[in-house]
């Protein structure tokens, strides 16, 4: 070879190297995946602004320890029989709850509570996108591979029917093998439609819930070795840190809040005041005998009210009743919530192990097919078979084909529904490279805020 071939084939394996390269980086990988739906997916940052909602209730709920201080102003003008009279005046007043009967401080522990539950309602719908995210990506690799096979499998059959075409033309075959051919096509085109048009299904429910148009997907694997140790670990994991349960508990402690501060709308209630006013008055003709003088005058006012509540209609009473069973029904909630856990678990814990069989047996079902159809081209070849069991060898291949696949797609989608039925699908136990949103920070930048219209990001 010369010098200058050299050269030329030396350049070209290193642009087909870099070539290879460069596409085996653009392809996304499953990681990559769940860290664009942790950021760009619209229901998860829906749910994040709903926490942010959930964190003014405490900042609310505080005012009631506050003072509320009000300025008025008035002008008036009247005429009479001749008589003219003009007053006005402008004060500050201020008002402060001395004792609510613990109606504050009931209602900012209840409200606590709240901003609890919405914390751990936001992680367990983190882990609803992410395994919704991971689902979307396996099923876009795996709706791909059956229309591969499917493709494939058309391309097989157009050459089955020009073969038994070609051999009805020599007279070595029958129109009856052409007609089996041509019939197996026709259903092989309509399958691929089909297979087709699934991709088209997939890709779109990846870019609702990944945020982004799925390019080359890079293969996925189960994460085994994130997996608890066996059913039982997993159930106990769950029951201990599945954030469902955990969000339904903390809405327990918010119901027993609520109970309280409706039982002190029962108790005494103490208030203080005081008000400084500056008043006008101007009378034409002046005022003789027993009349107020014109001008300026000054007056301030400082008490304190006391009030017992006897009767409110049955309205307070009522409200407390319902806020028990409001209680009770909380309760109920948790027993509630702890079954669907507990079934999530073991559903996903028997699909991931009926996959890790299910593929296994697969890999020796396709090799054997491949075999068996390979065998009986050979024999057709010889005339010891007919086209009809050429047909029906390659069709147990496709089915052999894509049930290996969606074993793959199965184990893997059940090993992440195992981690989300336990409380552990999360970008920490993922070692997603994404920034992880805190609700604490906005929380802590509201929740003792005494005035600011602007949010803490500046709306």
């Amino acid at each position: 070879m010369s010098l200058v071939k050299t050269r030329i084939f030396a350049a070209a394996l290193v642009s087909a190297s870099m070539l290879t390269l460069a596409n085996g980086a653009s392809a996304e990988t499953i990681s990559g995946a769940l860290a664009k739906a942790y950021k760009f997916n619209s229901s998860l940052n829906s749910s994040r602004a709903g926490v942010r909602v959930t964190d003014e209730g405490v900042a609310i709920a505080k005012s009631g320890w506050r003072p509320t201080i009000a300025g008025t102003s008035s002008i008036n003008y009247a005429t009479q029989a001749g008589t003219r009279l003009t007053t006005g005046g402008f004060g500050v007043s201020i008002n402060q709850t001395l004792f609510d009967g613990f109606q504050t401080l009931n209602n900012v522990r209840g409200s606590e509570a709240q901003v609890r539950a919405a914390d751990e309602n936001l992680r367990n719908t983190t882990q609803n996108i992410l395994f919704d995210a991971a689902s979307a990506y396996m099923d876009v690799i795996l709706n791909r591979q059956i229309a591969a096979f499917r493709e494939k499998n058309l391309a097989f059959l157009n050459e089955q029917v020009r073969a038994a075409q070609s051999r009805l033309d020599v007279g070595e075959g029958t129109r009856t093998d052409v007609a089996q051919a041509e019939a197996q096509r026709s259903l092989a085109i309509s399958t691929l439609s089909a297979a087709r048009a699934a991709v088209l299904t997939a890709e779109a429910t990846y870019h609702q819930v990944v945020g982004d148009e799925p390019g080359k997907l890079a293969p996925a694997h189960p994460v085994g070795k994130l997996l608890p140790s066996g059913l039982n670990a997993a159930f106990a994991i769950a029951a201990a840190e599945h954030p469902a349960i955990m969000g339904t508990q903390q809405l327990v402690d918010a119901s027993e809040f609520a109970v309280k501060s409706a039982e002190g709308a029962l108790l005494p209630n103490l208030t203080a005041s005081a008000s400084v006013t500056r008043d006008y008055r101007n009378q034409s003709p002046a005022a003789t005998a027993f009349g107020t003088e014109n001008g300026w005058s000054n007056s301030a006012n400082v008490g304190v009210t006391f009030s017992v509540p006897i009767y409110q209609g049955g309205r307070v009473s009522a409200q407390v009743r319902q806020a028990k069973e409001s209680l009770g029904q909380a309760r109920i909630q948790v027993d509630v919530t702890r079954d669907q856990v507990r079934q999530a678990v073991a559903s996903a814990w028997s699909q991931y192990q009926s996959a890790k069989e299910a593929v296994q047996a697969d890999a020796q079902a396709v090799s054997a097919a491949q075999l068996a159809l390979q065998g009986e081209v050979e024999q057709r070849n010889v005339g010891q078979a007919t086209t009809l069991d050429v047909l029906t060898s390659q069709s147990n291949l496709i089915t052999a084909q894509i049930n290996q696949v969606t074993a793959q797609h199965d184990l893997v989608v059940a090993s992440y529904a195992i981690l989300q039925s336990v409380g552990h699908l999360s970008p920490n136990r993922l070692g997603l490279r994404v920034a992880q949103y805190n609700p604490k920070e906005h929380y802590n930048a509201v929740k003792d805020k005494w005035y600011g219209l602007r949010t803490p990001d500046g709306r």
